[in-house]
């Protein structure tokens, strides 16, 4: 076991060197992962674009399937456009890291919904890494370098 654990630490270790959490313009990452908090329990994914080193677009949809906050169920669909600003260069980050914060702007079933989050994602390797969003809806899951 010992070897195993080892050996995955050094693949893990040799896979940090080539890992990059946020590339500027043309940067694409997609999102999945479970909501936690916020409007209630559920599975979120977006998209994201890079349309500078500083700032990203994109888009994303969370499907609330548990202790939603009105029981409406017209109300358990989030679609929403996102702005991003990515502090990576202006804090000087290691570059498996990247800290965000953002606004959501779209339609929480058939009402207006504006959320607002601050982020954090680490990167293992080139291809994947782990996110956590935090405010008012919340999640953590799997991020994709396209």
């Amino acid at each position: 076991m010992k070897k195993v654990i080892v050996a995955f630490s050094l693949v893990l270790g040799f896979n940090l060197f080539s890992a990059q959490a946020w590339n500027g313009t043309a940067d694409q990452k997609v999102q999945i992962g479970l909501g936690a908090w916020g409007n209630g329990t559920g599975i979120t994914g977006t998209y994201d674009y890079g349309i500078s080193n500083l700032l990203s677009v994109g888009a994303g949809a969370n499907l609330y399937f548990d202790n939603y906050k009105d029981d409406n169920k017209d109300n358990r669909f989030f679609i929403f456009g996102r702005l991003n600003a990515h502090l990576q260069e202006p804090l000087g980050l290691p570059e498996q890291w990247d800290i965000y914060p953002g606004l959501d702007l779209g339609l929480l079933g058939n009402t207006f919904g504006l959320g607002a989050h601050i982020g954090v994602r680490y990167f293992f390797n080139d291809k994947f890494g782990a996110f956590l969003e935090a405010g008012n809806n919340g999640s953590l899951g799997v991020s994709i370098n396209l």
